[in-house]
């Protein structure tokens, strides 16, 4: 039985001026189906390059990206987009919430590509809302919403078309320690109890000791955790 993500061979370099930059060198990773992974590592290891590629916001420079079955790296844009719309949900470290909008508008902003009719959404929405513990406060803007808050909202935005992968850079980078664990005991629930498989790039092994699975990056490789300068 083949992974549920699978990255092979995997090289990504980026033109910085004239200097071309190796970020990724022949990575191979399997996660699978219902695991949850803490994606670690010193900054400018690859971590988040790593996570845009498993989540289609990005492509190899060669390698294949296999993801729930599909192989992303061969996906045009406007078939990438629409994968993306059906299979990832994104959660970010500061939210990425649109101020103006109130929490179920910032909700049902990824329904709006899809062709679900405006009783459909909503109903999404509020179910979306209520696995989050915030369907009192969905009539709130994000300036009204404390930092836990905001990045509930953001996480109901990520499930609310029931995505099968959560995609999470630095998801409580901006948190205080109570609040963190909060966050991360729901994103532990919804791995647990919803079978959703999570990938989570993080600094911080409190946060990486949520998850089922460590993975350590050093130079755009995969190490070991003992080699990886601490």
């Amino acid at each position: 039985m083949s992974a549920f993500v699978s990255l092979k061979d995997i090289a990504k370099s980026y033109a910085r001026g004239k200097q071309t930059v190796e970020v990724l060198h022949g990575l191979n990773l399997d996660i699978e189906q219902g695991d949850f992974v803490a994606l670690m590592g010193p900054s400018g290891s690859g971590k988040t390059t790593v996570l845009n590629l498993i989540g289609g916001l990005d492509r190899p420079t060669s390698g294949e990206v296999t993801v729930a079955g599909e192989r992303l790296d061969r996906l045009g844009g406007s078939a990438l987009a629409r994968w993306r719309s059906h299979n990832i949900g994104f959660v970010f470290q500061f939210y990425n919430l649109m101020p103006m909008l109130s929490a179920e508008r910032n909700v049902e902003l990824p329904l709006l590509l899809t062709s679900l009719g405006g009783a459909q959404r909503r109903r999404n929405v509020h179910t979306a809302l209520a696995v989050v513990g915030l369907e009192d406060r969905a009539k709130h803007k994000p300036a009204e919403l404390s930092g836990g808050q905001a990045q509930r909202v953001a996480i109901a935005r990520a499930l609310v078309s029931d995505p099968r992968l959560l995609v999470c850079d630095e998801p409580t980078g901006d948190l205080d320690r109570a609040t963190a664990d909060e966050i991360l005991h729901l994103l532990q629930t919804l791995n647990r109890e919803q079978g959703k498989t999570i990938v989570m790039v993080t600094h911080d092994q409190k946060a990486a000791d949520f998850a089922t699975h460590t993975l350590h990056l050093d130079k755009g490789r995969l190490v070991d955790a003992a080699a990886v300068p601490g």
